[in-house]
């Protein structure tokens, strides 16, 4: 007998509510979409995408603002056996022509409304293409500190065990309501935060991006709120995000970036609740969660879900942590070199972050082994920000490093030799890249500190400047 389809989407459709009529998306305007039209919205694209030639296995670009119909598009792909390729809407031209060379897509979405209005003239798909567990479903790309960015492999089995596993873990049901205030173009919005939703058949209060006032007043709504350490630092800075404001909420979720024990305090003070904090990463979506019921403890995150396999390298109680499951991707796009470097010769994914594991299975990290910055919860890779700023005039050489900031968990900072103005540098820098990779502060120095192989030694430059924000 030949076997079910694995696709991604039979399976987030299977959960829809059993009443199409009941609302998905809560607008911010007050309108509601329900999941009758988001069903809809999905096969129209998937029939589109079908009849225009794409075929299983190719991919689709999305390059658009958060709306109801960018996740139709999303649906539509994975219904059509192609691949779905996310791209954030605040990339430039030239950081998006990469992409489009690397990927190769079919297709490139920039204008979600109006491509499905056009859908209209074809039939909808009512049944979704076979996929096989192991087919690729979606390319998220990840950068490396060479600057050159990676595409990890997502499966249709990889995001549905992951899914399912997050949905059992936070104790989803169909009377939950999720405040979606988060991008759709990094896993935690697309997969984490909209996967569970939808497995549940829950609304979803859709914001476009996170505001005090539309954030509170969702507030009122939902039962879940997943967010950035930044989302909770600015709620904690309104007198209007009170107890009785968060009484309604039976969760709060954070992740992307650490969060700030002093947050975790400062939360648990002000609303009687802790925040349930986890640890994950393009290539494996979520790999550690704090308990649901337990203990949920300040800079801790958590255990490994069920299925995955954590260890720390080296044989040391501290060292780079290393997953195996099977939500952990197969590897990058068309880089067998840097795939083969990533894993072990045991089927071990190496993650790049460093922590421990206490004999109970609980995780701590407490660094990274490269040179990433985590600001405001997206990926900021030194070495992309450095060949801009390396050619502007009176630039000799820059250091970019991240530093503790309160709103953002961590504050890029260029430390220049050479001489220029601050502000003007910044400027360059949102010109040529996503504004999230620009320096927040440019400090000159007359010269960078180097070791015995003239390396500069980020590690005594964030030593250095870490009470920058203070200030």
């Amino acid at each position: 007998m030949p076997q079910a389809s694995a696709n991604l989407y039979d399976l987030l459709a299977s959960r829809f509510p059993a009443d199409r009529s009941r609302p998905c998306f809560l607008l911010s305007d007050g309108g509601e979409i329900s999941y009758g039209a988001l069903e809809a919205g999905a096969a129209q694209v998937a029939g589109r995408l079908v009849a225009e030639g794409v075929q299983a296995g190719d991919r689709v670009a999305l390059q658009a603002d958060k709306s109801a119909e960018a996740i139709m598009i999303y649906l539509g792909v994975l219904k059509a056996g192609a691949v779905f390729l996310p791209l954030n809407s605040a990339y430039t031209p030239s950081e998006v022509d990469y992409f489009l060379q690397d990927a190769e897509p079919k297709v490139f979405v920039t204008d979600p409304p109006a491509w499905i209005a056009e859908a209209a003239a074809f039939a909808p798909l009512e049944t979704s293409v076979p996929r096989a567990g192991g087919d690729l479903a979606s390319l998220i790309y990840t950068s490396g500190t060479t600057g050159r960015s990676k595409g990890a492999i997502l499966s249709h089995g990889n995001l549905a065990e992951n899914a399912l596993a997050l949905h059992s873990a936070w104790g989803f049901t169909s009377d939950d309501v999720l405040l979606h205030a988060l991008p759709i173009f990094h896993v935690h919005g697309l997969f984490v935060a909209l996967h569970c939703a939808l497995l549940s058949g829950c609304p979803m209060v859709w914001l476009p991006k996170f505001a005090d006032a539309e954030v509170l007043a969702g507030l009122d709504r939902a039962t879940v709120m997943m967010g950035v350490p930044t989302f909770y630092t600015r709620l904690l800075t309104n007198p209007g995000f009170t107890r009785e404001k968060a009484d309604g909420v039976r969760l709060f979720i954070s992740g992307s970036a650490p969060l700030l024990p002093s947050t975790f305090a400062e939360f648990e003070a002000r609303i009687g609740q802790r925040i349930l904090e986890r640890y994950g990463m393009s290539e494996a979506v979520i790999i550690t969660t704090n308990p649901l019921r337990g203990e949920r403890i300040a800079g801790s995150v958590g255990y490994p879900l069920p299925g995955v396999e954590l260890r720390i390298g080296g044989g040391e109680e501290t060292g780079v942590i290393q997953i195996r499951g099977p939500s952990v991707f197969s590897g990058y796009w068309r880089m067998p070199e840097k795939t083969a470097e990533e894993f072990t010769a045991d089927g071990f994914f190496i993650t790049g972050d460093v922590g421990r594991q206490d004999p109970d299975g609980r995780v701590w990290i407490s660094g990274r082994a490269k040179d990433l910055i985590i600001s405001g919860g997206y990926n900021v890779y030194p070495k992309e920000v450095e060949l801009v700023l390396d050619e502007l005039p009176g630039v000799v050489e820059s250091a970019i490093i991240g530093v503790p900031h309160r709103d953002f968990g961590e504050g890029v900072v260029a430390v220049v030799m050479g001489q220029g103005d601050e502000a003007a540098i910044i400027a360059e820098a949102r010109r040529q890249l996503a504004a999230y990779k620009a320096p927040k502060r440019v400090v000159f120095v007359d010269d960078l500190p180097r070791n015995a192989m003239g390396k500069v030694q980020k590690n005594l430059l964030r030593e250095r400047y870490e009470r920058l924000f203070e200030d």
